[in-house]
């Protein structure tokens, strides 16, 4: 079942389970790809975005809810800080499960040789190649760091 299948199939179901958290989260979800879908259209692409893009979309979705979260604590409202991280837990159901540091270690070495890596100018060609490959499984802006260190002793 494809991405926009098991969403629209989890909204149809916080519907009869009369979830109205989780059914608020799912819909919001639906509304940023619709969103993103009427752009797409705007840009020729009829089909609208593609399984990988709805990656990119929730990840960001999840990455803003933390951001939010975080702010909501630091500013004593937990109450807040509870309901972003609740949709966290919605959104993340969407996503494949995320790499360990491992996993994300030997993809980072993986991406670095494929693009045959040897300077810190080669970033950008190993960020696209791990952005392309493992979208909603790693948080590259954590990622980001790692490649650079690794470049930099790499020349």
């Amino acid at each position: 079942m494809d991405l926009r299948a098991r969403i629209s199939a989890a909204t149809k179901q916080a519907m009869k389970d009369r979830a109205a958290a989780r059914l608020s989260t799912l819909r919001l979800i639906n509304a940023t790809i619709k969103d993103r879908d009427i752009a797409a259209r705007g840009e020729g692409n009829d089909a609208g975005v593609s399984d990988t893009e709805l990656l990119a979309i929730l990840a960001k979705m999840v990455k803003q809810r933390r951001e939010s979260a975080s702010t909501y604590e630091e500013g004593g409202r937990l109450d807040l800080a509870e309901a972003e991280m609740a949709e966290i837990v919605v959104i993340e159901e969407f996503l494949p499960r995320a790499l360990s540091d491992d996993e994300i270690t030997a993809a980072v070495d993986a991406a670095m040789t494929e693009v045959g890596a040897s300077s810190i100018r080669d970033m950008g060609r190993v960020m696209g190649v791990l952005k392309g490959r493992y979208q909603g499984q790693m948080d590259f802006s954590a990622v980001g760091p790692v490649v650079k260190e690794k470049l930099s002793h790499a020349g």
